[in-house]
């Protein structure tokens, strides 16, 4: 490497050894990229001081480390805290500090990497599917208790596929079963499951959906974890059984599907019952309903036969007999009380009759009086309503007489 000359005349002005430290610090703290940067690196050093957690992160590859700080008032949102050995990932910003001549990392945020992030990840993303209800138990729908066709979704090549079959032709013969192939490990996995349990749900022929896969590492079974997947089991038009894997945590799809049965062999006997059993429960129930019918038969027996013995000593002709005897008697009543109300009847009628008798005009005539009436036919009751001269109709009780008022006298005083 050669040296460059110098040339005093075309040199740039010298800085200070400050203006020098402030140029870097504008450099670094206004790159766009290191304002917010993710670091990847183990924990080589941490020492908890009372302004927060001095920590270095070293490159396990290369030897390069960095210093980093963690202040106090933002250890409380770190989700996991810095610990000497781990394997981590720091979201930050790069600082410099002109006094020292040095930067570091101020973290805002740091993750567990690995294997760690990974349980992180699928924990939020329970969290949040969980909270949006699709585990909630209420929205499980119960498996069909007889279906005719079921569909089975799973890779042609896997060891699941054969299991359900197996399964499937030793428990219940003649069912109808519609395969949907799928990939069920890598990438590409959550994509196919998803296109063929469209492909079932678009066919519309199949009851109950049996997704399925044998066992593997943890890391084969990560697609039964995608969110697609998940979202799709949750939704799916028809019941969902899962038999993923075999002695594991559940998956996220076990817990959205409607009936989670671990294993594909556990899957196919859930989803459909065996004849076996169907025929075993038909001929305890037909037991069951014999005995019912004997026991009624005996109890109705049972009350004949006590019928019989109340008849013998009570006799149904004497019941008879006491019955018309009854009747006959509130005959007898009856009749005698209608005979008392006509007479009672008959004897108010009687006096109303003499009363209204004695009201009569005709009769008061009878006796002796008479009916003086005016030229109108009015009534004289008054001497002093009548003048001399006035022409008056006499009534008596036999004919009437024309008279001519010649004198009025006044009553006595």
């Amino acid at each position: 490497m050669t040296t460059p000359e110098f040339n005093l005349a075309t040199a740039p002005a010298a800085l200070s050894v400050g203006g020098l430290v402030d140029y870097i610090k504008a450099v670094l703290e206004d790159d766009p990229t290191l304002r917010q940067v993710w670091v990847v690196g183990e924990v080589s050093s941490a020492n908890n001081h009372a302004k927060g957690l001095f920590f270095t992160l070293t490159d396990p590859d290369t030897g390069a480390a960095i210093n980093a700080v963690a202040w106090r008032s933002q250890q409380a949102r770190l989700t996991t805290l810095p610990a000497l050995g781990d394997q981590v990932i720091a979201l930050g910003t790069v600082k410099v500090y002109p006094q020292r001549s040095s930067y570091q990392l101020t973290v805002w945020q740091v993750l567990p990497s690995g294997d760690g992030l990974k349980a992180l990840r699928y924990r939020q993303l329970r969290q949040r599917l969980a909270a949006e209800g699709l585990f909630d138990p209420e929205f499980k729908r119960p498996l069909p208790a007889l279906p005719q066709t079921i569909a089975v979704v799973s890779s042609p090549q896997a060891a699941a596929w054969g299991d359900i079959q197996r399964s499937l032709r030793h428990h219940h013969p003649g069912l109808h079963i519609l395969f949907s192939p799928a990939t069920v490990q890598g990438d590409s996995a959550p994509a196919s499951i998803v296109a063929a349990m469209d492909r079932v749900a678009a066919d519309g022929r199949a009851e109950v959906l049996i997704l399925a896969r044998g066992g593997g590492a943890s890391e084969d079974l990560e697609c039964f974890d995608d969110e697609r997947v998940v979202r799709a089991v949750a939704n799916s038009p028809i019941p969902v059984v899962t038999g993923i894997g075999h002695q594991r945590d559940e998956s996220l799809a076990d817990l959205a599907a409607d009936f989670c049965a671990h294993t594909p062999t556990a899957a196919a006997i859930a989803a459909v019952p065996a004849l076996a059993d169907l025929a075993a429960a038909h001929q305890q129930r037909t037991a069951q309903l014999k005995a019912l019918v004997a026991e009624h038969l005996l109890n109705a027996q049972g009350d004949v036969q006590r019928l019989g013995q109340r008849l013998l000593r009570v006799r149904l002709d004497q019941r008879v007999q006491q019955q018309r005897l009854h009747v006959q008697q509130l005959k007898r009543r009856l009749v005698q009380g209608v005979q008392v109300e006509l007479r009672q009847a008959s004897d108010r009628a009687q006096a109303l009759r003499s009363h209204l008798m004695t009201l009569d005009p005709d009769t008061v005539v009878r006796r002796g009086y008479a009916l003086v009436r005016d030229e109108a036919d009015q009534l004289v009751t008054q001497a002093k309503t009548v003048t001399p001269g006035q022409t008056l109709q006499v009534q008596l009780a036999q004919g009437h007489l024309t008279v001519q008022v010649t004198q009025i006298h006044s009553p006595p005083q």
